[in-house]
């Protein structure tokens, strides 16, 4: 999906989108979500419950047994995400990557734990622990987080709904989500770039939750102003958080991953962000192209990464695609009423 040709939404563009226009462009990546809205007591009143899960699965095989080359960039570090530091330090990603609220990482962690356990006997027994990674914004300005309704079951149910179509918008871990004024979400697109004669993905999908109301810019135009004026509303201070993960199946190393990942802060730029002091801004990047084995025969192991000096259009074309998929959250995400009656009006309703 992304943002549909007709939305009237022109972004800046070099490389053009893949089939999908989602980070499942990306062979082998898969994206389930789990929507959870309605009531503490059941009843049909209450809009106290609006958040849920999203899972990204990297490759269908065994990841723990087949890893993937990975770097993370941790831009602000107002966040409670889970396994961070081993990504960083090893570079590499051994469990699918779940995105939720931030009172669910620990539940995420557990059910995410028991997935892994299930279909690999020798953790814990022959070889070491898994380093499961989980992440979050806090929802807590729609959702009732306190009441911590993200449940184990809902995790695993994400994980096995994962395929390459996908829901965007106010769905999965992005259902009570804010960003820049607007309701945010879950939003993802790609791009196609031609490299040695083949045509390589880069794909992005992002939980969005930070900014400031009135700094929204889409493709240069600075829309979230006029809007904030229109509804004769103050601004805000910009608070939340943004989960940004890229895919690509273009070999490269952890090293360069990482600097794909530190990229993403030109994409927050151009949507309006300036990465306030309570704002967790996270971007992990992963290639499905160089793997890991987790157990080897030999002691050398063969990777190809990229010229450093020919990367650029990596770059270009990373930024672009979460670029885009910020946008695309907000355009998919539908007027949201939630906890304590608080209401955040989906961006279609201004276009």
């Amino acid at each position: 999906m992304g943002l549909p040709k007709d939305a009237g939404l022109e972004l800046f563009s070099k490389h053009g989108p893949g089939k999908r226009n989602l980070i499942t462009d990306v062979p082998g990546v898969t994206v389930g979500n789990v929507t959870l809205k309605g009531s503490r007591d059941g009843g049909t009143d209450s809009r106290d419950i609006n958040t849920g899960v999203t899972a990204i699965l990297p490759h269908p095989g065994n990841i723990f047994r087949d890893k993937v080359m990975a770097g993370v960039s941790v831009i602000n570090g107002f966040g409670k995400s889970q396994g961070l530091v081993q990504v960083e330090e090893m570079g590499t990603i051994e469990t699918p990557i779940i995105l939720t609220n931030t009172f669910s990482v620990g539940t995420a962690t557990n059910a995410l734990v028991k997935y892994m356990l299930r279909d690999n006997p020798d953790i814990g027994v022959s070889t070491g622990t898994v380093n499961c990674l989980v992440t979050e914004c806090n929802d807590g300005r729609l959702n009732d987080i306190r009441g911590m309704h993200v449940t184990e079951e809902d995790v695993l149910k994400a994980l096995s709904s994962a395929g390459e179509d996908f829901e965007e918008g106010a769905v999965g871990g992005g259902t009570g989500m804010v960003c820049l004024g607007f309701k945010g979400g879950i939003g993802s697109s790609s791009r196609v770039l031609s490299i040695d004669g083949k045509d390589y993905t880069v794909g992005a999908l992002v939980m969005s939750n930070f900014g400031s109301s009135g700094n929204l810019v889409i493709g240069g135009d600075h829309i979230g102003k006029r809007i904030r004026e229109l509804k004769n509303t103050p601004a805000d201070s910009d608070k939340g958080s943004i989960i940004m993960v890229i895919a690509t199946d273009i070999p490269l190393s952890e090293r360069q991953l990482k600097r794909v990942a530190k990229r993403a802060t030109i994409s927050l730029g151009r949507v309006g962000s300036y990465c306030g002091d309570g704002s967790g801004d996270i971007a992990i990047a992963f290639t499905t192209a160089n793997r890991i084995p987790h157990y080897s025969d030999t002691s050398l192991l063969d990777i190809r990464l990229f010229h450093d000096e020919k990367i650029d259009k990596v770059f270009e074309a990373s930024v672009e695609a979460v670029e885009e998929a910020i946008i695309s959250s907000l355009y998919h995400a539908d007027t949201t009423r939630g906890i304590r009656g608080r209401l955040y009006e989906g961006l279609r309703e201004y276009l």
